[in-house]
């Protein structure tokens, strides 16, 4: 069982949905999303890494929240509602016009990258009247600025797809991405640190803790050692460190809530 002040993964909080983007957003970004805190919840939230940069409307702020390296534990009081839109990877450095090295970790005010636009887009927001209307605003408003903003690289997506899948194993998961791709170690470097904040080591640490967050949700019963095989961790040991440093709990704390 879970300890007493352990945190709550974000969706057992609450409720979260999500869905497709409109159309003219879909090169941009993966979903869109609404997560509302239960009313009666205490304690604290966990939103646990996943390699990915959302934009964010939270407590009437218009923000962007970069790729985490641990779970951030936001400040969501009970009914709290989050509503967001997810980018596709490698999007966020060009929205944002920088790389992502300066965000990781953290939620920043969008008028940080888009000084009085981003306050108009709040405002706009902020006069919507429910939070559906929110979300279709928020999104309108970005389509007409997806016209000004390039496409994603195609070397993102063949680096995050690649490093999900974790289809090398032992220890090669990196060289082989690299050959892949053809290039250097210190060019594949550079490309991670523009397009998605952190290196391609901890880029696969964090899909590789997704890969194990997947196969818990429906496959808890088989154990947490073949678990760990399955998801390309050397032993049940390294898969208990490493679940330990991207989100402070116990692998049994984190199973059983993903499984519930």
């Amino acid at each position: 069982m879970p300890r007493e002040h352990a945190p709550i993964l974000a969706n057992r909080a609450g409720r979260y949905t999500e869905a497709l983007p409109i159309t003219r957003l879909l090169p941009h970004f993966q979903c869109v999303w609404m997560s509302s805190v239960a009313v009666d919840h205490l304690g604290p939230v966990a939103v646990v890494p996943d390699g990915c940069v959302d934009l964010l409307w939270r407590d009437d702020r218009f923000t962007v929240v970069g790729p985490d390296i641990t779970a951030a534990t936001p400040e969501l009081g009970p009914g709290a509602i989050v509503l967001g839109i997810r980018f596709r990877p490698g999007s966020a450095a060009k929205w944002l016009g920088q790389p992502l090295t300066g965000i990781v970790g953290r939620e920043v005010p969008m008028t940080e990258f888009w000084g009085s636009e981003a306050d108009r887009v709040a405002d706009r927001i902020r006069a919507a009247s429910s939070t559906r209307d929110k979300l279709r605003v928020l999104q309108e408003l970005l389509a007409a600025e997806a016209l000004r903003v390039e496409h994603p690289r195609q070397e993102a997506k063949m680096i995050f797809e690649f490093l999900r899948a974790g289809a090398s194993v032992g220890g090669r998961q990196i060289k082989a991405l690299r050959e892949r791709l053809g290039v250097s170690e210190r060019t594949l470097r550079r490309l991670c640190h523009e397009l998605f904040g952190y290196s391609p080591k901890t880029l696969d640490r964090i899909l590789r803790f997704q890969r194990f967050q997947a196969l818990a949700r429906t496959e808890a019963d088989e154990g947490l050692a073949l678990l760990a095989f399955r998801a390309g961790y050397a032993d049940q040991a390294h898969l208990t460190r490493e679940i330990q440093s991207l989100c402070g709990m116990t692998a049994s704390e984190l199973v059983h809530q993903l499984a519930a």
